[in-house]
C-alpha cells in the first residue's frame, strides 16, 4: 500500500496547471440529457489538470491558475454541439498578492462530437484521431493550454515560450478536418487559433515577445521596489507595441494583448508623472480604440 501511494504521488507531481472548467448548457433543448456535460466537465478538467504539459519540475504553487469556460450555444445534429470558448490565465506579481491577466480570450468557433463518458484524450504526433469532431475538442484545448504555457514562459525570460507556441502550431498545423470544424485556417477569419499561433511565430512579430516580458517581468514585477521605473518599463512596452501597430496594422496580436488590461493600465498611470499620463493616453487610445474615452477621463 505505501509502494502504490508513493507512485501515485510521483506520477501526479508537477502538472502545470490549476484550470477551472465549467460547461454551461443552458441552451441545449430539454431533449438531450444535461447530465452528459457534468461528466464532459468533470472529464475536460481531469484532462488539463492531470496531463503532464511540459518536462519541467512544477511546485504546485507555480501552477499556473486558468479557466475554461465552454458555452454549448446549439446542436448541430445528434452528439455534435457548436460552442464558444473563453480562456482566461493569470500569473502572480512579485512581492504582491495580484495577479494579472496572461489572457482573456473568447474563441467563439467551437464544434465537436461528445458522447457521454467518451475518452477525453490527445496525442500530439496525432491531432486528428479517427473521429474529426471528437478530436477537434481536445485539440483546442491542448492548443489554449499551449498558449497560455508560451505566454506564461514568456513573460519570465525573452522568447522563453517558443517551444509552447510551436506546439500550438504544431496542433494547427495538422488539425482536425470537417466540414463543420473551422478556426485553424487563415481563411476562417481574422481572429482565429490560425491567426494567434502565426503572429506568435512570425518573425515580423518578434517585438511582442520583448513586449511581453518587458510589461511583465520588468515592468509590473519591478513595480515593488520602484514603481517609477516600473511604469516607466510599462510606458516602453506599450511605445513598443505602439511601433508593431503601426508596421502591422489590424493584426491580430496587438488586439489579442491589451483584451481585458484596461483597469489595470488605468490604475498602473493614474500615480504617473502628467508627462507620463499624456504618453500613456496617446498610446492606449491608438491601441485600445474600444476604451480610448476611458483612458482620456480616468487618466486627465
Amino acid at each position: 500500500m505505501l509502494l502504490f501511494i508513493a507512485v501515485l504521488h510521483v506520477t501526479n507531481y508537477g502538472q502545470e496547471l490549476q484550470a477551472k472548467v465549467t460547461v454551461i448548457a443552458s441552451r441545449v433543448p430539454n431533449t438531450v440529457d444535461k447530465k452528459i456535460f457534468q461528466t464532459l466537465q468533470s472529464q475536460l478538467t481531469n484532462f488539463i489538470n492531470n496531463r503532464k504539459w511540459t518536462s519541467e519540475v512544477v511546485q504546485p504553487q507555480e501552477r499556473i491558475e486558468c479557466s475554461f469556460l465552454l458555452n454549448i450555444e446549439s446542436v448541430v445534429e445528434t452528439n455534435v454541439y457548436k460552442a464558444s470558448l473563453t480562456i482566461q490565465a493569470a500569473r502572480p506579481v512579485y512581492n504582491s498578492s495580484y495577479s494579472t491577466a496572461l489572457i482573456n480570450f473568447q474563441d467563439a468557433d467551437v464544434t465537436f462530437r461528445y458522447v457521454e463518458y467518451q475518452p477525453v484524450e490527445f496525442n500530439e504526433n496525432r491531432v486528428q484521431g479517427s473521429d474529426a469532431l471528437a478530436s477537434n475538442l481536445t485539440a483546442t484545448f491542448a492548443y489554449y493550454v499551449n498558449i497560455i504555457l508560451g505566454l506564461d514562459y514568456d513573460s519570465f525570460g525573452p522568447k522563453g515560450g517558443d517551444l509552447y507556441f510551436q506546439k500550438a502550431q504544431n496542433i494547427v498545423n495538422n488539425a482536425p478536418e470537417n466540414r463543420n470544424i473551422s478556426g485553424w485556417k487563415a481563411f476562417d477569419g481574422s481572429r482565429n487559433r490560425y491567426w494567434l499561433a502565426e503572429n506568435l511565430l512570425n518573425t515580423r512579430f518578434n517585438l511582442v515577445h520583448d513586449v511581453i516580458y518587458s510589461y511583465y517581468r520588468q515592468g509590473l514585477d519591478f513595480m515593488y521596489d520602484n514603481q517609477v521605473e516600473g511604469r516607466t518599463k510599462i510606458l516602453n512596452s506599450l511605445a513598443q507595441l505602439q511601433t508593431l501597430n503601426q508596421e502591422n496594422p489590424n493584426s491580430m496580436i496587438v488586439q489579442f494583448f491589451m483584451i481585458g488590461k484596461s483597469q489595470e493600465l488605468i490604475q498602473i498611470f493614474k500615480k504617473a508623472t502628467s508627462q507620463d499620463k499624456v504618453r500613456a493616453i496617446e498610446a492606449l487610445q491608438k491601441l485600445d480604440v474600444a476604451n480610448a474615452s476611458k483612458y482620456q477621463q480616468e487618466l486627465k
